[in-house]
């Protein structure tokens, strides 16, 4: 009796402590365990990132950004393509296996665009740079702290959504409640079952800023996996 007692004065404070937390609290908690010197802010620093999925050859990926210059670049090598996509403040370039004038053709087939490398960037930036990136202009941050229980484990829930202009998917970020390390995060769309979540494991600490080593993807509706990403520091 005496055991079940104590599990349920840790549950009801468990409970009570992320109804006082606000989402603002409870992002700035986050933030400070994974960038506690605000280093992000001027990120500069080369991540190399590892892509296996179910089906198909690893894709390994070099990632450079450089924020106060605003410089991205991105050099993907699968099988034998090699493409690299390279943002310097306003001007984009795009080449295949070193070359850095490929054909229309060439361009349509592997997708050469200057939205492609847009996209690349948004992705990297944004998914790196959690929970960091949720202080954005056009991030809509709910008050309302949640607790949940997934996949065994408790978590702290904070909902964010985002302003037209900038997205129309509804955000979930999960946090350990004892270290506020952010280890899952989840995302929907507007039709039924859609979006995905992504399980975080491990970390790495480059420049400062800790960053999850494993991003595994699953899809919400049925649990489908996806791929995992798989950050190495060098």
């Amino acid at each position: 009796m005496k055991k079940i007692t104590t599990l349920l004065l840790l549950f009801t404070a468990f409970i009570s402590f992320s109804q006082e937390l606000t989402g603002d609290e409870l992002l700035e908690k986050s933030i400070n365990f994974h960038d506690p010197n605000n280093n992000w802010a001027t990120f500069k620093g080369t991540l190399f990132v590892t892509m296996k999925t179910p089906k198909g050859a690893p894709r390994e990926s070099k990632i450079t950004i450089d924020l106060p210059k605003e410089y991205f670049s991105v050099t993907a090598k699968k099988d034998t393509i090699t493409t690299e996509y390279i943002l310097d403040e306003n001007k984009i370039t795009a080449s295949l296996n070193g070359d850095k004038n490929p054909s229309e053709m060439i361009k349509k087939k592997y997708r050469l665009t200057e939205e492609r490398a847009k996209l690349y960037k948004n992705y990297y930036t944004y998914l790196y740079g959690l929970p960091m990136k949720l202080k954005d202009e056009g991030t809509i941050i709910h008050q309302k702290v949640d607790n949940k229980n997934f996949k065994g484990k408790d978590y702290l829930v904070l909902k964010a959504t985002y302003n037209k202009e900038v997205g129309k998917d509804t955000w979930y970020f999960y946090f350990n409640p004892e270290t506020y390390a952010m280890e899952v995060y989840q995302f929907f769309k507007a039709t039924k079952d859609s979006g995905e979540y992504i399980l975080l494991s491990g970390l790495e600490t480059i420049n400062e800023v800790k960053m999850p080593k494993n991003r595994a993807w699953y899809y919400n509706k049925d649990n489908g996996y996806l791929g995992t990403d798989i950050l190495h520091a060098k």
